[in-house]
């Protein structure tokens, strides 16, 4: 009886040995360090990595051409993972479904930098509620999902997020953001003016840090108030020594620091545009007044034409008489 409850138990160890063993065994194509609870995954098989070790705190996803991220794509455990940071950069993503991020509940750095999205849904970024940092750099196609993006970042589940990272995304004006964010970095984009309501918002609030380098400003009186935010709350902009003008080209490469107030004055540009206006009326007026009085005068001027004409007339016959008498050779003849 002993001997067949020693050898149960036996069986069940190591029954829960092999269990162990294949939870803990790393994923096709994969490096794991254990110690540092690293799985790096490269580009040899596609997809999301399967069945990923329990220990796993850092994820690695790169170059496997995940083109969707389907809901549910880090469930294939069964159960929920401890990872804390997630590299998905450069693996051509278009499509994040609702959901597709969950059983990840304590991600603290999602990168998704370097992909394609074209699709967003409203409840991509769903259950990521420890969620600090977010990278999208170069991720979002021209003409693609910017405005689904924006809603699914309204996510009542990112009310944790402190940094989003939206680099390199040709993005021509400041996106609506959480009031709760601390950094929203939008270098090298094309920003070139920021509106009034852009600034209102950038104004209320005064806890995020924005950054705006890069961008190819245009420093005309459409920058009005954003330039006067930059000089009243400039602790909110860490970069702004570095923004420069684009345009015109009188200005071009100038620091926003360094304009005057008068170079955005939309005031003194409409009067400057009214005066040049004024003063083309003015001139055409007098030249319509001009002519109205030459033809009115026609008469006049046409006999004064004329008498000047008779006058030169009768003075070069006078000349062409004294040339006549000078050249007759007979006069000479007479003189000697």
């Amino acid at each position: 009886m002993w001997t067949r409850v020693w050898r149960s138990c036996v069986a069940l160890l190591a029954g829960l040995t092999c269990v162990r063993a294949e939870e803990d065994a790393c994923p096709p194509a994969c490096a794991c360090e254990r110690g540092s609870g690293t799985v790096s995954c490269g580009a040899a098989v596609a997809g999301v990595p399967a069945r990923v070790p329990p220990w796993t705190s850092t994820l690695i996803v790169r170059g496997r051409e995940v083109t969707t991220l389907r809901r549910g794509a880090f469930r294939d455990n069964g159960t929920e993972l401890d990872v804390a940071t997630l590299s998905l950069s450069s693996n051509m993503i278009r499509v994040i479904e609702a959901d597709a991020f969950s059983g990840l509940p304590r991600v603290h750095v999602l990168d998704l930098s370097r992909n394609r999205l074209e699709v967003v849904s409203d409840g991509a970024f769903n259950g990521l509620l420890e969620l600090r940092t977010l990278c999208l750099n170069q991720s979002i196609a021209p003409g693609g999902a910017a405005a689904q993006l924006w809603a699914a970042l309204a996510s009542p589940s990112l009310w944790n997020l402190h940094r989003l990272e939206l680099a390199g995304n040709g993005l021509r004006s400041i996106p609506p953001a959480q009031s709760g964010l601390h950094q929203l970095v939008l270098v090298n984009n094309s920003i070139e003016t920021v509106s009034g309501d852009d600034v209102t918002r950038l104004d209320q609030q005064r806890r995020t840090r924005v950054y705006l380098s890069q961008n190819p400003f245009r420093c005309t009186c459409d920058l009005e108030a954003f330039y006067h935010w930059l000089k009243n709350s400039s602790l909110q902009c860490p970069d702004a020594a570095l923004l420069r003008c684009s345009q015109p080209d009188a200005r071009k490469g100038l620091a926003l620091e360094k304009l005057r107030g008068e170079d955005v004055d939309c005031v003194n540009e409409k009067l400057e545009a009214v005066s040049y206006v004024f003063l083309g009326m003015v001139l055409a007026l007098i030249g319509l007044v001009f002519l109205m009085v030459l033809y009115l005068n026609r008469g006049g001027i046409k006999r004064w034409v004329n008498n000047i004409r008779e006058a030169c007339r009768d003075h070069m016959e006078v000349y062409h008489y004294r040339y006549e008498q000078d050249s007759d050779p007979r006069l000479a003849n007479v003189a000697v």
